[in-house]
């Protein structure tokens, strides 16, 4: 199965450093992350999940839950937490989602179907493509998917930027351009007549025919 934004996040249980959750459920009618791994005990990850941690307080701000997952066992990442806090500084404190038998690696389209059916053994080479985020929404909607190689670290401010257009946005009719920062002027889309725009954005600016930017609406 090839995920693609808009699609329903697969749901499943499965056990976490925080006891059994169906994620659907845990979700809530909130948005959450779900963000992978491809091995615990890696340089590169370690560093990702302090930094989620360090900035934790951004993503409840806006509403956001946050979850990691690795392909390994639950008691694995309790062991790990202690050197995510050595290196980092930042204390775990969202769940971490044991996945030994591969079974959510498969169902979110990071491992093929024939990576058989356990984590023992396998490298994080064999785990290479476990390096995605996918920010899911209240009605349980992908509304972003990122893959990123194990050798590049992970940008989360990067994730909190796309959160914030991607809510903006859910709530008006407009689109944010390329490197928006929260406050900055936003895209009308083309579903709104000029007239319109005028009634709902009080005034805006025409730089193309088909491109007009306003002030980003605050209510």
């Amino acid at each position: 199965m090839s995920l693609r934004i808009n699609d329903t996040a697969p749901d499943f249980t499965a056990e976490t450093t925080q006891g059994t959750i169906n994620f659907h459920e845990w979700i809530g009618d909130g948005w959450a992350v779900l963000f992978s791994h491809p091995k615990n005990f890696t340089p590169v990850c370690t560093t990702e999940l302090g930094a989620m941690a360090g900035i934790e307080p951004e993503f409840r701000k806006r509403g956001v839950k946050i979850i990691g997952i690795s392909v390994d066992p639950v008691e694995s990442h309790s062991k790990w937490k202690n050197d995510i806090k050595v290196a980092t500084g930042f204390e775990v404190d969202y769940p971490l989602i044991g996945d030994r038998d591969l079974k959510v690696a498969k169902l979110y389209d990071m491992l093929p179907a024939g990576a058989g059916e356990t984590s023992e053994g396998r490298t994080p080479a064999d785990n290479a493509t476990v390096r995605s985020v996918y920010v899911i929404g209240p009605d349980k909607k992908i509304k972003l998917i990122l893959t990123y190689p194990m050798t590049t670290g992970r940008n989360f401010n990067e994730i909190l930027r796309a959160i914030d257009s991607i809510q903006l946005t859910a709530k008006h009719q407009v689109a944010t351009p390329a490197n928006w920062q929260q406050g900055e002027d936003v895209i009308i889309t083309a579903a709104i007549s000029n007239e319109d725009a005028v009634q709902r954005f009080g005034s805006f600016d025409t730089v193309l025919p088909y491109l007009r930017k306003t002030k980003q609406p605050t209510a």
